[in-house]
């Protein structure tokens, strides 16, 4: 599976202090000796390509031969983006001045460029908002993000300096999230993560949506809490997982919120995968493409589109029961890609 270099190179780069760390834990919840552990993470980084990170968060100690195969692990899923995605047209998704204007017809608020507006245009777009979402450049995962109530500045040229001395590229309408979303966890624009795959014919595919919820006071809802959608339900599949994959947390209800997950019924979420698959084949030479996206009372609005997808999230053992990784849903819409 891998190739002869890659378990060299697994051992050249590993932390040592982390793999000891992973295999204390999966000694722990397997009561496996710590030694017969550590030669079949080798074993599983040479014949799966698989991290002693994804040995653990997957539960490998937990799964036959024929299951661990079905899983995309961390090298298999750097083979995947590889292929599926050409990395000349990613600055279309990370830069995101270049992305609202692209997707302007599916993110659903009005937006600004600092760069490309006078200090007067940014008057003129404050002036009317009680809040804003501003945004850093080619940042991910929320990163650099801030969301500001205009009024907390004593005028506008206390916040203009503020915006500008901060760096940020864009300033955007605050989203206003649908009731049924605030309900599951109100600071936060609680996104849902749709997947989507242009197969060889450069047909749309929808494989995979969780919903991500924010917790614990955060303006964001990364590393929080999140939990696998049925595309055709809209309800949440199973207890939600905590944002930390290592830990294995399982939340029954929201911690904050106290709403039970599991079952629990998303508006919109028909309309999303709609959109997300016209939004797929804008471009087409990015054909793996993860999108948050937000439910606001009038639908859906993409907020970004993500061109290299975490491979943990959608494969953990709370939510696969039947311990089948990806692998075989990928191969089913893209029968070409070798790993």
């Amino acid at each position: 599976m891998a190739d002869k270099g890659y378990i060299f190179r697994v051992l050249k780069n590993a932390s040592f202090g982390k793999m000891k760390t992973a295999i204390k834990a999966v000694h722990e919840r397997s009561g496996k000796n710590s030694i017969s552990i550590f030669f079949d993470m080798l074993w599983c980084a040479k014949r799966y390509g698989a991290g002693y990170y994804d040995y653990e968060i997957f539960a490998f100690y937990n799964l036959n031969k024929e299951q661990r195969k079905t899983y995309v692990t961390r090298l298999i899923s750097k083979k995947l983006n590889m292929f599926m995605n050409d990395t000349e047209y990613a600055h279309l998704f990370d830069n995101k001045d270049e992305f609202n204007e692209l997707f302007k017809d599916y993110i659903g608020r009005s937006y600004l460029q600092m760069d490309k507006s006078s200090k007067e245009d940014v008057r003129k777009f404050v002036e009317s908002r009680e809040y804003l979402f501003c945004k850093m450049q080619d940042k991910e995962c929320g990163i650099g993000c801030e969301r500001l109530k205009v009024s907390d500045f004593k005028d506008f040229d206390e916040l203009y300096k503020y915006l500008v001395d901060k760096g940020f590229c864009t300033i955007e309408d605050n989203i206003k999230q649908h009731p049924a979303l605030s309900k599951l966890y109100p600071n936060a624009v609680n996104s849902m993560r749709v997947i989507t795959i242009l197969d060889n014919d450069k047909v749309p595919h929808c494989i995979y949506i969780v919903q991500k919820m924010g917790c614990g006071g955060s303006v964001v809802d990364n590393n929080c809490l999140f939990t696998p959608v049925d595309i055709e339900t809209g309800k949440m599949k199973y207890p939600a997982h905590s944002g930390d994959t290592t830990k294995g947390i399982i939340y029954t209800e929201h911690p904050d919120t106290h709403v039970k997950i599991q079952g629990y019924q998303l508006p919109f979420v028909k309309e999303a995968v709609e959109m997300c698959l016209k939004a797929a084949q804008v471009v087409p030479q990015i054909r793996y493409i993860g999108w948050d996206v937000a439910i606001t009372p009038d639908g859906p609005a993409i907020i970004e589109g993500n061109t290299y997808c975490a491979h943990d999230f959608w494969q953990l053992p709370p939510h696969t029961p039947d311990k089948i990784g990806m692998l075989p849903t990928i191969k089913k819409y893209v029968p070409d890609f070798t790993y």
